[in-house]
């Protein structure tokens, strides 16, 4: 099974402008993420989607390897789906979000993994248990699951919702990082937005909406996604307090 490992880097940020080449550490965020995800074992190649020149320079000068996407996309999707055009040999895509500079290999390697135990399968994604200061949070995407592990849902409302709270009640967090067959993912990125994805702005909805199924695997990683200077001042923190270079 031939797997990619693509990584979007949007240049422009609202809250956080040239967001990809924060410094975290001496290194650039784009860099961090990339060297991370070299680390996985099963993905063939590793490659940074940007729209921007000087991200491109970045990942060229540590000897990563980039590629230049149209500035128009209106979504990571389609970013990703002109990537998968250029790679017509590749069974499954794996999308690591570009403000993960501390993504586990680990985690990589278990969305491929799943692919070759289902020929079936289409996109996987994961959830991790979520803390309940985060419930009433729209930022943090709440997932249920079927008793099979795929998804039967996706909000930024809290879901369940606990009127007669169980023991055993738990709330799983959404975690954003994707693995898609590439004959899926170029179908999936041409479908027309639909309701739900609109109303919770939450393009995984599409897919659901379509009747298409989504594997979600738990795993214990929050991620530290960098949005804010706050985020980034945090993540340097932590990497000053842990030691890593």
């Amino acid at each position: 099974m031939n797997v990619l490992c693509v990584i979007p880097a949007r240049y422009a940020s609202t809250r956080l402008p040239g967001k990809p080449l924060s410094m975290i550490a001496g290194k650039p965020m784009i860099q961090r993420v990339y060297e991370r995800a070299c680390l996985a074992k099963l993905p063939q190649e590793v490659v940074v989607a940007t729209d921007n020149e000087l991200v491109k320079n970045a990942v060229d000068s540590c000897g990563g390897k980039a590629v230049m996407t149209s500035p128009d996309h209106p979504s990571g999707t389609d970013r990703l789906a002109e990537v998968a055009l250029m790679y017509p040999d590749v069974d499954v895509i794996v999308n690591v979000q570009g403000d993960e500079p501390m993504i586990p290999p680990e985690v990589i390697d278990r969305l491929a993994e799943c692919f070759e135990e289902d020929s079936e399968l289409k996109m996987a994604t994961m959830k991790v248990l979520m803390d309940e200061e985060d419930y009433q949070n729209p930022a943090a995407v709440k997932v249920v699951t079927d008793q099979n592990g795929y998804a039967l849902y996706f909000s930024r409302s809290l879901m369940p919702y606990p009127r007669n709270k169980p023991k055993d009640f738990k709330v799983y967090k959404h975690v954003g990082i994707y693995a898609y067959r590439r004959d899926f993912l170029l179908k999936y990125a041409a479908l027309a937005p639909t309701p739900l994805e609109r109303a919770e702005s939450l393009e995984q909805l599409r897919a659901l909406e379509n009747g298409y199924k989504i594997k979600v695997l738990e795993s214990d990683f929050q991620g530290i996604g960098v949005d804010t200077p706050e985020d980034l001042a945090a993540v340097n923190a932590l990497f000053d307090k842990l030691g890593l270079k």
